[in-house]
């Protein structure tokens, strides 16, 4: 499961001989990948009792998936991993203790794996309604040489416009100030009516300040449906539903049985229109 930013993470790798007994290496390499393709091969520790066992604790310091490779010398041998650090502030349509409250779970013991659920609930909500968890956006619009009086930005709903930059040396810049961005269509316009030049890279920051009662409802009902999986074959637990996936929805076309049909009826007067992301 993802770590948090700031987190230690141990990572721990073994070191065996032909014959597959632990061993300890002559010498041992550690490389971290982190995600901005950088390197860092910090010093590892082999306990003394611990034979052929060899372990570092990381601190993050970057979001994204990491990757880890140990080389060992005499006996040579060699290990991959991986681990992924969530961003500092993670897009969370709910809050741990509003999922703790529905799912009638009075411990943290299932944090990490409710908050993975969580972000996954986030983009399913978001595919459909637009951002609810506000983000920043920057994106790179091609403009006609005649210029343009208005243009659409890609995601809705529009918070802010923070800045409106050419990308071109020699091209104008346009103050966030002196343009207006809609809020529900991201149509961006020039207050003095003007024409637009470009290419421009615009800066914005889109979501919701305040997530509506039906989108919220919809994510409750999406988290007990897939919460339901900890259960077995059978997802009969009384707490989280009970019955089998055919009691709760029938398959919704392209999407399978991850949404139920009620969680898809409450997002429904928030649904983007055709060909919006």
């Amino acid at each position: 499961m993802p770590f948090d930013l700031g987190d230690n993470v141990r990572l721990t790798a073994e070191c065996r001989n032909a014959a597959g007994v632990l061993a300890d290496a002559s010498g041992v390499t550690l490389t971290i990948t982190l995600p901005d393709g950088t390197t860092a091969t910090p010093a590892v520790t082999n306990p003394p009792l611990d034979t052929g066992q060899y372990r570092h604790d990381y601190a993050t310091a970057q979001a994204g998936r990491h990757g880890v490779r140990w080389v060992f010398a005499t006996p040579a041998a060699a290990y991959t991993d991986m681990f992924d650090v969530r961003l500092a502030v993670p897009p969370l349509i709910l809050s741990l203790a509003d999922a703790r409250s529905h799912l009638r779970i009075t411990s943290t013991s299932d944090d990490q794996q409710l908050r993975e659920w969580l972000e996954s609930i986030t983009e399913l909500v978001e595919q459909f309604c637009g951002p609810c968890v506000r983000r920043t956006v920057v994106e790179t619009h091609d403009i006609p040489a005649s210029g343009v009086r208005a243009l659409a930005l890609h995601r809705t709903p529009v918070l802010s416009l923070v800045s409106a930059v050419a990308v071109l040396d020699g091209g104008t810049d346009y103050a966030a100030a002196d343009l207006d961005a809609d809020e529900a269509t991201g149509i961006v316009r020039r207050l003095d009516g003007g024409r637009m030049h470009g290419p421009l890279r615009f800066t914005y920051q889109v979501g919701r300040s305040v997530v509506p009662a039906n989108l919220s409802s919809a994510s409750r009902i999406i988290l007990q449906h897939l919460w339901r999986t900890q259960y077995g074959a059978s997802r009969a637990a009384s707490g989280v539903g009970g019955g089998d996936d055919y009691a709760v929805t029938e398959p919704i076309a392209g999407f399978g049985y991850a949404i139920p049909n009620r969680a898809l009826q409450l997002m429904e007067p928030h649904r983007l229109p055709p060909g919006v992301a």
